[in-house]
This record gives C-alpha cells, sequence and structure tokens, in this order.
C-alpha cells in the first residue's frame, strides 16, 4: 500500500528506494539469472531511476509512491528468483558491525562493487547504464559498463546517500574480518566474479576514500 509509505522522510525513502535498486541490479548481473528475473529487474530499475527521485522530493506525491510500490515488488520478484552478490554481502556486514542502515551501506557499495564485478557480466552494466538514461551509443561495452558505475554514484549522491564509508564512522582495521564474514554470506555465491579476501578488503578501501 504506497499510502502507509507518504510519510517516511526523505532520508528514509532514498535508503529504502536505493536498496530496492540494489535488489535489482545485483539480480540481473546474478549468476542465477533467467529470462523472468531479468525483465522484473531491468522494469524495477528503469521505474526507480524515474520514480525515486519524485519520491525523494515529495513524499506525498502518489504516483511516485505507487511507482516505487511496483518496482520494490518486481526487484523482489527478481532477487527472490536470482539471489543477490557481494553488494549485500558486503553490507551485512557494516550493519552487523556497526548497527547501520542496510539500504545506506546498499547505496554506498553498489558503484564499487559494480565496478569490480563489470569483467563478470559487462554487456549487462551496459544495459543497467541505458536503462538509468546513459546514452551509451557510440561506446564500447567496457565504456557502457564505466557509465553504468558512474550513473550510480551520481544517483546515490543525488539522493543524498553519504559518499564514502568513512563518512559513517567505518574502522579500516575491520575490514579483514567484515571481508571474510562476507565470502561467507550466502548473497557472495551468486555474485558475477568470484573475488578473493584482499579483493573484498579493497572494495570496502575503496567504499572508504570514497
Amino acid at each position: 500500500d504506497p499510502e502507509l509509505m507518504v510519510g517516511m522522510p526523505p532520508a528514509l525513502t532514498a535508503a529504502t528506494g536505493m536498496d530496492a535498486l540494489t535488489h535489482a541490479v545485483e539480480a540481473y548481473v546474478s549468476s542465477a539469472a533467467n529470462p523472468l528475473t531479468d525483465a522484473a529487474a531491468i522494469k524495477a530499475i528503469d521505474k526507480i531511476s524515474h520514480y525515486l527521485p519524485q519520491a525523494v522530493a515529495n513524499g506525498t506525491y502518489g504516483k511516485a509512491r505507487s511507482e516505487m510500490a511496483y518496482a520494490q515488488y518486481l526487484a523482489g520478484v527478481a532477487f527472490n528468483n536470482a539471489s543477490l552478490g557481494y553488494v549485500h554481502a558486503m553490507a551485512h556486514q557494516l550493519g552487523g558491525f556497526y548497527d547501520l542502515p542496510h539500504g545506506v551501506c546498499n547505496a554506498l557499495l553498489l558503484p564499487y562493487v559494480c565496478q569490480f564485478n563489470l569483467i563478470g557480466n559487462i554487456e549487462r552494466f551496459g544495459t543497467i547504464a541505458k536503462t538509468l538514461g546513459e546514452d551509451i551509443d557510440g561506446l564500447s561495452r567496457f565504456e557502457a559498463g564505466e557509465k553504468c558505475v558512474e550513473s550510480l554514484k551520481r544517483f546515490g549522491r543525488y539522493l543524498g546517500i553519504p559518499a564514502s564509508l568513512k563518512e559513517l564512522g567505518v574502522k579500516p582495521e575491520d575490514f579483514p574480518l567484515m571481508a571474510e564474514h562476507a565470502m561467507q554470506d550466502a548473497c557472495a555465491a551468486t555474485n558475477p566474479r568470484i573475488a578473493t579476501k584482499d579483493q573484498i578488503i579493497a572494495i570496502y578501501q575503496a567504499a572508504y576514500d570514497g
């Protein structure tokens, strides 16, 4: 019921909306993706890119709330069938260690994990960039993938998501233990690229530096 979300403050709207976007993006590039999850994920990304900014700007705008309700449901259909990836595996550790908001952690990590994952499913990141409204005509598949990373980072900051893990009080000395736990998280199993512990630590460090 989108009416139940009308009273959510902008920051919570942004965080939960970015969580839904992460569900869709990770499901779309998942190693377990299929035509059903692809359709749901891409539609969710399209709706979120259009309506999340409007819902953050004006929480009482019924159209935006209704479309975001559809979007988060479609993203749920996608990830419940295709699972997720390292964004969620790593965000779960930040939530557990620091009691940080799950949506904020996902939003902050998303572009950095996507950067790491590019070579694992490069064409799909280009499709995400196009769905987010980026012009990828004439670009190589790698350039299109980079557009996706840039767009996701810009989108989060546009909505007021913190720019770095440092701003959230995260401590780099905790990265090794969090990386170990992230690798054991169930969501890691369907990430499109397999990472070492040092690579997970490097992703945390990149998100820390912003």
